[in-house]
C-alpha cells in the first residue's frame, strides 16, 4: 500500500521548487568589455539576490557592436524571457527589433540610452541619466575655466546613440547660449565665443584604444586647443595610454590655459582627475541603473504603474571637490 504524505511532507518536498525564479528578465547593455556596464551587471545581481523570483540575464555584444546586440535582443524575444532592459546602441535599428517583443506581449524598458522620440512607445520607461545633463554639465565644467570662450574639440561614442548625442546637445547649447537645433546639436562656429576645430566630433564607437588614440592626435595636431570635452569615459578606460596621452598637458590643463573633461566617475578617472591630469568629471550611476532594472520590470509585469523617465542623478568633480564630489 502507498504512503500517503502529509502535507507537511508535501509542503518540504516542494519548497525547493517555489523558490526558483519565476520570472527571468534580461539586463542589455552595449558591450560586455565595458567597465562602465560593469557596474550596471553588479546592480543587476544584487537586485536578483534580493529578489526571490527574479534572474537577472545581463548579455550583450563582446565589444561595441550594433548588430549583434540588435540579434541579442532578437535571441531574448526569441527564447521568451519575462521582461527587457536594453541600452540602445543605435536607436532607431533597436526600435525595429523592439516591435518584436511588442507583438509578444514582453515588456522592454531602456536604460543608460533611450530611443528616439517617436520610438519611445514601444517601452515602458527609461532608467538611467538625464543625457542632456551631462552635457550640460560638462560645458559648465569648461565654462568656469575659461568664461571667455575659445577652441573646442568634442569626443563622443556611436553616431546613433541617443544618449551621446543628447550629451553632445546639452555642451553645445550651453555653449552657445542658444538652442543648437535637434540632438547632436549644431557645430559651434563663433556662438558663446566657441570654435570647434576641424576633425572634431571625434567618433569612438565606445572602443578605448579609438578614443585614446583620438585624443592623442587632436591634441598633437592643435598644441593650442582650449578645451577638450568628452561625452564618455572610453577616453580614460585604459590608465596607462590615457595618462601617456594626458601627461604632456598636465602644466597647462594645471594653470587653466588647457581644460580635457569626461563624462562618468569611474575609479581610474578619479585617480586621474586627482592627479592633474583631467579638470573635471559628470558622473553617472549604473549600478543604480541595473538595480532599479530588475525592480521596475517586476513591476510592470504584475501590471503596476511606474514612472516614466526615472533619472538615477549626476556626480559633478572638478579638481577642487575630487575626493568628495561621488555619492
Amino acid at each position: 500500500m502507498k504512503k500517503l504524505l502529509t502535507a507537511t511532507a508535501l509542503a518540504a518536498m516542494i519548497a525547493p521548487f517555489a523558490a526558483q525564479a519565476d520570472y527571468t528578465f534580461a539586463l542589455v547593455p552595449k558591450a560586455m568589455n565595458n567597465p562602465f556596464f560593469d557596474l550596471a551587471r553588479d546592480g543587476c545581481y544584487k537586485a536578483q539576490d534580493e529578489l526571490a523570483d527574479v534572474t537577472c540575464e545581463y548579455i550583450g555584444p563582446g565589444e561595441h557592436t550594433e548588430l549583434e546586440q540588435i540579434q541579442i535582443v532578437q535571441d531574448l524575444i526569441t527564447k521568451g524571457v519575462d521582461g527587457i532592459a536594453v541600452a540602445p546602441s543605435n536607436a532607431p535599428a533597436m526600435a525595429k527589433a523592439l516591435k518584436a517583443a511588442a507583438d509578444a506581449g514582453i515588456p522592454v524598458m531602456t536604460w543608460d540610452s533611450d530611443l528616439l522620440e517617436e520610438d519611445k512607445g514601444l517601452r515602458t520607461t527609461y532608467v538611467g541619466t538625464n543625457n542632456y545633463d551631462i552635457g550640460v554639465n560638462l560645458a559648465k565644467l569648461v565654462q568656469a575655466r575659461h568664461a571667455d570662450g575659445g577652441t573646442l574639440c568634442l569626443q563622443t561614442g556611436g553616431a546613433s546613440a541617443a544618449n551621446h548625442n543628447e550629451r553632445l546637445k546639452g555642451a553645445r547649447d550651453t555653449l552657445a547660449g542658444e538652442d543648437t537645433g535637434t540632438p547632436p546639436g549644431e557645430a559651434l562656429a563663433g556662438k558663446g565665443g566657441w570654435n570647434e576645430i576641424s576633425g572634431c566630433p571625434l567618433i569612438t564607437n565606445d572602443d578605448g584604444n579609438v578614443a585614446v588614440q583620438g585624443m592623442t592626435d587632436i591634441l598633437a595636431a592643435n598644441p593650442d586647443l582650449t578645451a577638450f570635452i568628452s561625452t564618455g569615459a572610453f577616453t580614460q578606460w585604459f590608465d596607462n595610454a590615457y595618462r601617456k596621452a594626458a601627461e604632456p598637458y598636465a602644466e597647462k590643463m594645471k594653470s587653466g590655459e588647457m581644460t580635457i573633461v569626461v563624462a562618468d566617475t569611474l575609479p581610474m578617472q578619479l585617480e586621474q582627475t586627482k592627479d592633474g591630469l583631467g579638470n573635471g568629471l559628470v558622473g553617472q550611476r549604473p549600478y543604480e541603473m541595473g538595480y532599479k532594472s530588475m525592480y521596475i520590470l517586476k513591476d510592470i509585469v504584475e501590471g503596476k504603474t511606474v514612472e516614466d523617465p526615472i533619472f538615477t542623478g549626476l556626480d559633478v568633480c572638478d579638481n577642487e571637490n575630487i575626493d568628495t564630489c561621488v555619492q
